[in-house]
């Protein structure tokens, strides 16, 4: 058990370090909740190399980027207690495919898959993850308007992937505002 911790760890030090290691395209902020949770991320994103697009058809592609963030978690019923609030902090990193407008405006589709550390285990309201390392997956459907902001609606799901029960998840609807350079 030592190592998983102590390779969750190692990751989460080298996501941070590489995370501020590269060219920033855009910055955003996001909010949400859940079954008596709330939380608030802020993030930076580096697209993916002009050359990583496939399927290029009619205008569109898929392409996608790096996301680097630091999110605030306010768990509202810790240890199924009502009342008794605890905060959590993460830091994630994730590779994001997106379905988007060669000009990168209007509509878009995505979704990632990537890796979250948080500041110690979570248990509320029945729902547990048991390890501070969680895969962090979501999907979402944006629009980047033409002065360049964007906004999205993101559904997010925690789970640490059956490495230690209890196992439950936990799932946030996500509203995006985002910011392109």
């Amino acid at each position: 058990m030592q190592i998983k911790k102590l390779f969750a760890v190692a990751a989460a030090a080298l996501v941070a370090q590489s995370a501020f290691a590269f060219d920033i395209n855009s910055a955003y902020v996001e909010a949400g909740s859940a079954s008596k949770i709330r939380m608030v991320r802020l993030g930076a994103t580096q697209d993916f190399k002009p050359e990583w697009t496939w399927f290029n058809s009619n205008g569109t592609h898929l392409s996608g980027y790096w996301d680097a963030s630091v999110g605030f978690w306010q768990a509202r019923q810790w240890h199924n207690m009502p009342g008794d609030k605890e905060n959590l902090f993460d830091i994630g990193f994730t590779p994001v495919v997106r379905f988007e407008h060669t000009s990168k405006k209007g509509f878009y589709v995505e979704g990632g898959i990537g890796a979250h550390v948080l500041s110690k285990t979570y248990y509320s309201n029945d729902d547990g993850l048991s390890t501070a390392f969680q895969f962090g997956d979501h999907i979402a459907v944006g629009y980047v308007f033409d002065n360049k902001w964007e906004v999205a609606l993101k559904a997010q799901h925690f789970s640490n992937g059956g490495i230690k029960r209890p196992n439950s998840g936990v799932d946030v609807i996500m509203l995006k505002a985002a910011y392109r350079y």
